[in-house]
């Protein structure tokens, strides 16, 4: 049934009238005013807290927010993800991500089949072959054991992997080095093949149809790098594949018995849980990796059962929706307080911007609302370092997600103190700001002159009245990971309902696929070049100038 346009909703009229007087306010005196603004904008759920108090609204704006989310149907829409109803249209098929971390005990049938039945017979899999990797007994075709682990994939079969193998350092085998290759320019794969050793390097070849295009050039560029020194039949003791074309992978020359399927209802951005987290079990070994699901499901049993004005992923989509839509903030920044985590922000891109980056309805007509934010971000304190600046005094108002952990997995005295410190000073200047008769003050206890004085006071002033959520953990472990990722995956998906876009697809990243193909046909000679634009055009003639010097 075709949903009515978002802005013709009650609930929605009813946040546009709201909004206009919450456009004066300041988050100073809603704190002055308000005594338990902290505690009644707080949430914990699942091994972590939000405080999303520092935002420009009231417990009236998030009442407001929650009818629309029932307006809206997100209940519903959540049950039917969560039970395996079809729900991406474009591609007709379920999304359930949340299935690969369903425990053993439970049941989920769809088109008649327990999927539960098969992710926990590829988890048995994956269990048995990193125990083997990590104990020594998977030997290369030297009969020496694997020290390094090369994850060749891209977009999700990448980012998801490699974020959580950084976050989870703390947790890593100390034998085993890990690299990641992504990216079709060949410095990518020329820089990890410079790290290792032919005789003791383990492939992981992620790609669900072993035949994307980018993840295929630098597998076979692996391949040839490594049969310099080895023989064919040796390629089955140091590549195994994440995928489900069991002939290519043949083809290949990959054992199919080092094979890890999984199922067209995981989208690659959701691909993590799956086997594509492979490398994360490689890592940290399997029961490490098995926290990582158990802390996702936590929070995916939270957002399945928890009532909205208590549901972390809700009350932060919400808060998301009106900074973007009624304060007409244009970017979320992340500024994981982490160094583990500073491959976070960049996940995060992929997942929100792929998910929610649309401009049409799932039935087809036009968004009559802005829709995702672009999100970006950089680990503090290097982020104080780099933009903070404009955050603070910029003409745009970016709201900022900070996460922080309140215990380190190091031991080194001093850090985590200042560390925790300058988050949290951080979210109370952006929103506290300086005003100039602060400024003033300071500068005439400085002694400075009155003219220096007014002269200094516009630079030193800060608006403030930033909006920013705060998200705490004990400790980033391999479960709080786990539901920091799913909080996300939820408010993304809540996001998308509010939109009543198809957050599952992604089709504009194929357009500039197609017509890559067709212009590296005509760098290579092997068709004539197209008439393209003359812009185009000039450059495959700089191109191919170039490969002729």
């Amino acid at each position: 049934m075709r949903q009515p346009a978002l802005t013709t909703l009650a609930s929605f009229k009813a946040l546009e009238s709201h909004a206009v007087d919450a456009r004066h306010w300041q988050l100073r005196q809603l704190f002055a005013h308000d005594a338990q603004r902290f505690p009644s904008l707080t949430v914990d759920a699942a091994g972590l807290f939000l405080d999303y108090s520092k935002n420009r609204l009231t417990s009236t704006t998030v009442d407001l927010l929650l009818d629309l989310a029932r307006e809206r149907g997100v209940e519903a829409r959540r049950d039917a993800m969560l039970s395996g109803e079809k729900i991406n249209i474009t591609e007709h098929r379920a999304v359930l991500h949340t299935a690969l971390r369903l425990p053993r005990s439970k049941s989920l049938t769809v088109d008649g089949q327990d999927i539960v039945a098969d992710v926990h017979a590829v988890l048995d899999h994956v269990k048995e072959f990193t125990d083997q990797v990590r104990s020594g007994a998977w030997l290369g075709h030297t009969g020496k054991p694997i020290t390094d682990v090369v994850n060749v994939g891209i977009g999700g079969s990448d980012l998801g992997p490699k974020m959580a193998v950084l976050a989870l350092r703390s947790y890593a085998h100390p034998r085993l080095k890990m690299h990641f290759v992504s990216n079709v320019d060949g410095h990518d794969m020329d820089a990890a093949l410079a790290l290792v050793d032919p005789e003791t390097t383990l492939f992981i070849i992620a790609s669900k149809t072993f035949v994307t295009a980018e993840t295929m050039l630098n597998a076979g560029t692996a391949r040839t790098w490594f049969l310099k020194t080895a023989k064919e039949e040796d390629l089955a003791r140091h590549f195994v594949a994440v995928s489900t074309n069991t002939e290519a992978v043949k083809a290949f020359g990959i054992d199919p018995a080092n094979m890890f399927p999984f199922w067209d209802w995981v989208g690659g951005r959701y691909s993590v849980w799956s086997a594509i987290g492979l490398a994360v079990a490689l890592a940290v070994g399997y029961g490490y990796f098995s926290d990582f699901l158990a802390g996702a499901h936590a929070m995916d049993e939270h957002f399945r059962s928890a009532p909205l004005q208590q549901n972390m992923p809700v009350l932060l989509a919400m808060v998301g929706f009106w900074n973007r839509q009624f304060l007409e903030a244009g970017s979320l920044s992340i500024a994981p307080y982490h160094q583990d985590l500073n491959r976070f922000p960049a996940y995060l891109q992929q997942l929100d911007m792929e998910s929610n980056g649309k401009r049409v309805t799932r039935d087809g007509a036009d968004v009559d609302t802005p829709t995702c934010p672009v999100v970006w971000g950089e680990c503090g304190t290097n982020a104080q370092h780099a933009y903070f600046q404009l955050l603070h005094q910029g003409t745009d108002v970016t709201p900022i997600d900070f996460i922080a952990a309140l215990r380190a997995t190091h031991d080194l005295p001093g850090h985590h103190d200042s560390l925790l410190a300058n988050c949290f000073a951080q979210s109370e200047a952006f929103m506290t700001g300086k005003t100039a008769d602060e400024v003033r003050a300071d500068l005439t206890a400085q002694k400075l002159s009155a003219d220096e004085i007014e002269a200094l006071v516009p630079h030193k002033t800060f608006p403030g009245n930033r909006p920013s959520n705060t998200i705490l953990m004990d400790q980033l472990t391999p479960s709080t990971l786990g539901a920091l990722i799913a909080l996300y995956e939820h408010k993304t998906f809540v996001q998308g309902v509010l939109w009543d876009v198809n957050s599952f697809d992604q089709w504009g990243v194929e357009l500039g696929k197609v017509l890559a193909k067709n212009i590296h046909a005509e760098l290579t000679g092997e068709v004539q070049p197209e008439r393209h634009d003359s812009s185009t055009n000039g450059l495959i003639v700089m191109a191919k100038a170039a490969q002729h010097i």
